[in-house]
């Protein structure tokens, strides 16, 4: 018989024989390896016949096998058997303002290692630009860390097999006093224990050698080391990426130099503790050693979204304790105006920000892993109950109306999306968020608009921005794109795109679009309107851009249209063509793709007012085409990449290694969201389903 995979530890590899299918959860199976298989196979019947015979030799079998156990007993008696460590929620505390917790590092790194993303970089086609990456890396990144720390990264990243958790604390923090938010890492090493042990005290040794001020101290029956840190304790090579904002001295005041920094480390059994204040880790060492004082799964939103959201076993997730984050940046005081460098624009206090915008209305937010066979998902929670919602919150909260693709969408789409909400409802929330933060701000607002009317009304004096378009907004918003038309990463910036929007009176509101987005192009440039299958087509010329070398971008227009009980808006003519004669096209709709309803189940389906959709692969194939007809275009890239080192982005990103699309192309599908707004908050559900080639 095959033998079934073990529980509780390592990962199921597929393609490999058991009795039972793959595990939904990677990484909570051990591997069933064939070896394992045949030893573990039961006599056949003609082996049976010749028992009698091998009697003598049998019985010293088993002599053999019930001393190994007995002696296996003996040995388990005498190793010291520890408890499991607690999860994380009942470690930290109840002031726990943010948490990352990945709640099985084995589980997650046997998961990552069955990613299409994984398979993808280390596919042999990818193998020289992956090389090329990977040694930069190691020679520019890792090697200096390692020399600044005076350790080896690698005896630390290997110590992850349980839970990893990084948070955020109050830890005294109430935006008036001088205390700081606290810091915690807790890494569980499991049965790894003896190697942190040994890691912690070569550290130890080595900030000694350092000539840092170390120091002990014992919390709970838990020794800490304690050391010293300053600015300068930086590694160089993370300077380079976070540089130090250097100090600003304003006029008549006199700035306090922050005081040192201090770490603690420690261990109980299997778990590194690690903490930026003693009182941050005396509240977990506590828990650990038997303590009741309240943890973070008494916290009563955290434990609703702990049900709620973190069920089934995710890789990892976060969680964000917005309530006494944004409550605490609302009783930081107003700054006192200094007289001796006044400024130009009146502060505004972070209360009327907090409130107006609706963060302060938040309880939480948080968010969840998980990847099984079918594919990934990702799930995105704010909760924010109806009763409180105000300024932004309630501007993106979707109403539950239908989100499906139109018929008008066309298979080649690259990107969709359709959002269901309320246009003259979002844009009175809007004028009420800005009147309520700055008056001023309210003002500018009203007068652009009454200047915009002036303008229009020289040629049509009727003419009336909040009467022609505001009032004529409606609750279906609509946008899709193609993939782009060329190969350079101009092209890849430009992709042919529309956005389409209901209104009720879809004529008036185009003539008025028209209006106002044509008021920043010149007199004197012609703006013609077409007929097309029976529709106008508003050519709105565009004044052109400056460039960050001095040049002007080439004259551009947009083009716009009514029809359907919609207005669509394009910045290429032939979108807004085939928009026209979608109702006569026979084109296959995007809402027919392969794969795509079974995507759909995924995310809550497409009727809770926002849906949308990502072709990966075509978008993919794309970008490798713009890579690779300019492989230097990393001066391109260094403007939407930030420029981490000293040397050029092309020293590690060398694209003219990447290979052919088509042999990476199995590695990539598409990804579908969702939203859904009800009484207690708002829910974002994505999935990417396993790429067909990557299901055997």
């Amino acid at each position: 018989m095959k033998t079934k995979p073990m529980s509780d530890s390592g990962a199921v590899w597929w393609g490999e024989a058991t009795d039972e299918p793959p595990s939904e959860n990677f990484g909570a199976l051990t591997p069933a390896r064939e070896d394992h298989r045949r030893a573990g196979q039961a006599a056949r019947p003609t082996e049976i016949c010749k028992l009698s015979h091998h009697s003598m030799s049998l019985a010293r079998g088993w002599t053999t096998v019930i001393f190994a156990a007995l002696f296996a007993a003996l040995l388990t008696l005498a190793t010291p058997v520890h408890a499991a460590i607690p999860p994380v929620e009942n470690l930290l505390p109840a002031d726990t303002l943010f948490l990352l917790d990945a709640p099985d590092c084995t589980a997650l790194r046997a998961a990552g290692h069955q990613s299409p993303q994984w398979l993808f970089w280390n596919d042999p086609a990818m193998k020289p630009f992956h090389d090329k990456f990977v040694a930069k890396w190691q020679a520019e990144f890792v090697a200096p860390l390692e020399r600044d720390l005076g350790v080896k990264l690698d005896d630390f990243t290997g110590l992850m097999q349980g839970q990893f958790a990084f948070a955020l604390t109050r830890n005294g923090w109430n935006g008036t006093n001088d205390a700081n938010p606290g810091l915690l890492l807790l890494l569980d090493s499991q049965n790894k224990s003896n190697l942190l042990k040994t890691n912690l005290a070569n550290l130890r040794h080595k900030w000694v050698a350092a000539g840092k001020s170390l120091q002990t101290e014992t919390l709970h029956g838990i020794q800490f080391s304690v050391v010293t840190l300053s600015s300068n304790d930086m590694p160089g090579v993370l300077a380079k990426i976070f540089p130090t904002a250097q100090p600003v001295q304003e006029l008549g005041k006199e700035n306090k130099p922050p005081p040192p920094g201090k770490l603690y480390v420690g261990q109980f059994e299997s778990l590194m503790i690690a903490g930026n204040s003693k009182s941050v880790v005396e509240t977990v060492a506590s828990r650990l050693t038997g303590g009741s004082n309240p943890s973070l799964n008494d916290n009563p939103v955290f434990a609703a979204d702990r049900i709620s959201q973190f069920h089934g076993s995710p890789l990892y997730y976060g969680w964000f304790n917005t309530k006494d984050f944004f409550n605490v940046l609302a009783q930081i005081p107003e700054a006192e105006p200094n007289p001796d460098a006044p400024s130009p624009l009146p502060a505004i206090p972070w209360t009327k920000i907090l409130n107006a915008s609706g963060l302060t209305g938040l309880k939480s937010i948080s968010f969840a892993c998980r990847q099984s066979h079918e594919g990934a998902s990702a799930d995105f929670y704010i909760s924010a109950p109806e009763s409180t919602r105000e300024g932004l919150v309630k501007i993106i909260s979707a109403n539950q109306k239908d989100a499906n693709p139109p018929t008008f969408v066309p298979a080649d789409a690259v990107k969709f999306f359709r959002w269901r909400v309320d246009g003259q409802q979002s844009w009175a929330t809007l004028q009420k968020m800005l009147g309520e933060i700055s008056p001023m701000a309210s003002a500018s607002l009203n007068s652009f608009i009454d200047i915009a009317n002036s303008s229009a009304q020289q040629q049509d004096p009727n003419f009336d921005i909040r009467k022609n378009l505001i009032a004529n907004l409606g609750d279906d918003w609509i946008s899709y794109q193609k993939k782009p038309t060329g190969t350079t990463l101009a092209d890849l910036n430009q992709p042919p795109s529309i956005f389409i929007f209901a209104s009720p009176h879809p004529d008036q509101t185009a003539l008025a679009l028209k209006g106002v987005l044509g008021m920043g192009a010149s007199a004197e440039t012609p703006a013609p309107t077409r007929d097309f299958l029976g529709r106008k087509i508003y050519t709105i010329p565009q004044r052109p851009r400056a460039t960050a070398g001095g040049t002007q971008t080439a004259p551009r227009s947009l083009y716009c249209t009514a029809s359907g009980g919609y207005v669509a808006i394009s910045g290429t003519q032939s979108m807004v063509e085939d928009y026209l004669r979608s109702a006569e096209s026979h084109a296959k709709p995007l809402r027919e793709t392969d794969g795509l309803s079974d995507a759909i189940q995924h995310v809550g389906g497409t009727g809770n007012g926002l849906f949308g959709y990502e072709n990966q692969r075509e978008l993919m194939r794309s970008m490798f085409a713009a890579l690779k007809d300019d492989p230097n275009s990393t001066g391109s890239m260094n403007n939407v990449l930030m420029r981490m080192w000293s040397g050029s982005l092309g020293d590690w990103l060398d694209f003219s290694l990447l290979p052919d699309y088509d042999q990476v192309a199995k590695y990539f599908y598409f990804t579908v969201y969702s939203g859904n707004a009800n009484a207690d908050g708002l829910k974002f559900e994505f999935f990417t389903p396993r790429p067909p080639q990557l299901r055997q």
